[in-house]
């Protein structure tokens, strides 16, 4: 397994009750799987224990194997990581915040080469990879995080509500990307509320509500219900449709 999230338990403070409680996730390479839930349902906050930005109370997290508490560098040599909240040094160009992270991750010099050229053309970038990240739109921002998380070549690739401010043709090469990074052999694990992205880009999906995680959903064998998704997924997290 490259993700394994045993019994997971967050609080953000330790008189208030856990925001996140008894959450278990488990994907392997060739995935792409989805963490899915209304805003304020634990989605961020199970990410951002899972990528050790936040502590958590109770359970574990193994990423490639290693324990996030106990081997962290090695746990975090694993995966990439898109937030939705674009942490970028801005002073510096694409091109230096991209080598800023290859070196962090000691991706050669050789390897590194190829990937920006590679990611550059994939994200038609062309020359602004040279301009300063201070310099660029919401879109530009995202297309340089998608290549910082990158750039390593990580077996587990997480995404925070990735696709905003994407324009439909960006956002169509992203997907095939991902798409094709997973069946070499790679995990995506994505999160997000936008339940039609989710449907049909994920293999499966976890449900989060109010911190409890509901539901696993293999999109494969629900086609085979007829149910719609959409009314599902508001009758199981306790939501009405108002429509």
């Amino acid at each position: 397994m490259l993700v394994e999230v045993n019994g997971l338990g967050k609080k953000y403070d330790k008189k208030t009750d856990f925001t996140i409680k008894d959450i278990n996730i488990k994907c392997d390479g060739g995935e792409i799987v989805g963490i899915l839930g209304h805003n304020g349902a634990g989605k961020s906050t199970t990410i951002k224990c899972l990528t050790a930005m936040h502590p958590y109370e109770e359970g574990t997290i193994k990423i490639c194997g290693h324990d996030l508490k106990a081997e962290p560098i090695e746990a975090k040599k694993g995966f990439g990581y898109v937030s939705d909240e674009f942490v970028l040094f801005e002073k510096m160009t694409g091109y230096e915040f991209v080598n800023f992270l290859a070196d962090v991750y000691n991706v050669t010099k050789e390897e590194r080469k190829q990937r920006i050229e590679h990611f550059q053309t994939l994200f038609m970038l062309g020359d602004a990879i040279y301009n300063p990240i201070s310099t660029y739109s919401h879109g530009m921002k995202q297309k340089i995080s998608f290549m910082a998380a990158l750039i390593h070549n990580p077996k587990v690739v997480i995404l925070d509500e990735p696709f905003i401010g994407l324009d439909p043709f960006t956002m169509s090469q992203v997907k095939s990307f991902f798409k094709s990074y997973s069946q070499q052999g790679n995990l995506i694990l994505f999160s997000s509320h936008d339940l039609n992205t989710v449907q049909h880009f994920c293999n499966r999906a976890y449900i989060i509500d109010q911190g409890v995680l509901l539901q696993e959903v293999n999109f494969e064998e629900f086609k085979k219900t007829d149910v719609d998704f959409y009314e599902y997924f508001l009758s199981i997290t306790k939501r009405v449709s108002k429509s």
